[in-house]
């Protein structure tokens, strides 16, 4: 498993948790210096991440760009994939779809995490699930164009009322024959619905693509009271050999924060 820490680009999403805020070139370089294999990106938009740069920024400080977020066109725009007006779900897809390309360019699967939506009274459930689905299939199909997969993060009922649980979202995908995506699994999210996150991983097997390695209070793993040690184990009975990315509040320090989860990392994948 490899370790990845999360850069913001995203204005809006100054207090979002994310470690590094400076800027694309700060925040590789940092985590080049604290010893990260990669990189996980939440661009404002996909001309955030133009190829070019993030391959030579990458190249020169000998680090990977893990996934690439798609959360700015919730959080900038309020556009997600179920909602009830047609054209802010084209504008959602289109946004996406920009961040596929984008990510797919520079070797990354791209997310969706916030942007997939919720239902309520003008969307019901089954009518959200079906947007959801065709938006995955579509997606999945876009991102396999790049030989990458598109990754589906599972969001606790304070932020979507779709899918919550990992087993949830992962016969959601097989159930629908939904190709070319995978589930990204934050502890985080996980701690708030998950009986047992280490057999919620197991169960998912090969649909786990990518974990946000987050301790219970969206702190850096070691500043909140999750074990990882039996997380860790689980990913290894499945095989998982993707990032363990800190999508983590910058506390006490970004430096701090980016520093307790690399010793988390050594800690129990070596120890």
């Amino acid at each position: 498993m490899r370790s990845a820490v999360t850069l913001c680009l995203a204005a809006e999403a100054a207090r979002g948790p994310f470690v590094f805020h400076g800027g694309l070139a700060d925040g590789v370089h940092r985590a080049a210096e604290l010893g990260f294999d990669a990189v996980e990106v939440f661009p404002g938009a996909a001309a955030d991440v133009p190829e070019a740069e993030v391959s030579r920024l990458l190249a020169a400080h000998g680090v990977r760009l893990a996934a690439v977020g798609t959360g700015a066109g919730w959080v900038r725009h309020r556009w997600h994939v179920c909602h009830a007006d047609a054209a802010i779900r084209a504008a959602a897809r289109e946004f996406i779809v920009a961040i596929v390309d984008a990510a797919g360019g520079c070797g990354a699967p791209a997310i969706v995490g916030s942007m997939q939506g919720a239902w309520d009274a003008d969307v019901p459930r089954h009518t959200a699930l079906d947007m959801l689905a065709d938006a995955l299939h579509e997606l999945g199909a876009r991102a396999a164009r790049h030989g990458q997969v598109l990754l589906y993060e599972p969001l606790n009922r304070y932020e979507t009322n779709l899918l919550n649980r990992q087993a949830d979202a992962a016969e959601f995908l097989r159930d629908r024959g939904i190709a070319g995506v995978k589930l990204l699994c934050d502890l985080f999210h996980m701690n708030l619905e998950e009986a047992d996150m280490a057999a919620a991983l197991a169960g998912c097997g090969e649909l786990v693509g990518h974990v946000h390695w987050a301790d219970s209070n969206r702190r850096a793993m070691g500043l909140g009271h999750t074990d990882p040690e039996p997380i860790v184990s689980a990913l290894q009975s499945i095989g998982y050999r993707g990032y363990l990315s800190a999508e983590v509040f910058p506390l006490p320090t970004p430096d701090d924060a980016a520093r307790a989860t690399i010793e988390s990392l050594r800690t129990c994948t070596t120890g």
